[in-house]
């Protein structure tokens, strides 16, 4: 990880400080040099930090005829992203009952790295022609910015008439099944300037 130089004290400032006696010349000429290699090991790490982006981005090229091969197999198995997400012990609780419905026409979920890896990502949900919305694919966008902050966009969905976000309603435990959500989880594309947990998936 890249110091914050601007931010940080340097050595010698920070032993001037607790010490307000005079400094044996040898001891500050120490400080300097020991400041001098603290640098030079933070430009490495940094160096470091760019050789490793650029081996992700390599093999995230390498992995997408990969990824494409895995997709063309999951299409062709009944409810398969559906079943993903309520065997997953933190996506399963994220679906109401009629989510569960809308989630039988996923048809693949991608996460794409930005070309600079270290300035976001994106998640997109495709779906095949279904009931409730319009959309073929829903996406949130997570873009780094240089103040340390996170810009999030998503796909505003067009519901079809009739349709809107389908909210749950909270339902009895029986026996060892989870409770539905009663929260949809198509609200996580209204909320764009939240953070939550489906970061997880970025993960999976």
């Amino acid at each position: 990880m890249v110091a914050d130089k601007g931010k940080k004290m340097k050595i010698g400032d920070k032993v001037a400080e607790e010490n307000t006696e005079p400094i044996d010349g040898n001891l500050v000429l120490s400080i300097e040099k020991l400041q001098e290699i603290q640098d030079e090991l933070e430009k490495i790490d940094e160096e470091a930090s760019d050789k490793v982006l650029e081996v992700e981005q390599k093999y995230n090229e390498i992995r997408k005829p990969v990824y494409e091969k895995r997709n063309d197999i999951i299409k062709s198995i009944p409810d398969f992203w559906l079943t993903a997400f309520l065997s997953h012990p933190a996506l399963c609780d994220l679906l109401t009952e009629e989510d569960q419905k809308i989630f039988k026409y996923l048809s693949s979920l991608e996460v794409e790295d930005f070309k600079d890896v270290k300035s976001g990502y994106a998640i997109t949900f495709n779906f095949n022609p279904n009931p409730y919305f319009v959309d073929a694919k829903l996406t949130k966008t997570f873009t780094f910015l240089d103040e340390g902050t996170i810009k999030i966009t998503a796909t505003p969905i067009k519901w079809k008439e009739g349709m809107g976000i389908p909210n749950g309603v909270i339902h009895e435990k029986k026996g060892n099944k989870r409770p539905h959500a009663d929260e949809s989880f198509f609200t996580w594309f209204s909320e764009a300037q939240q953070k939550d947990d489906m970061d997880e998936i970025q993960d999976e």
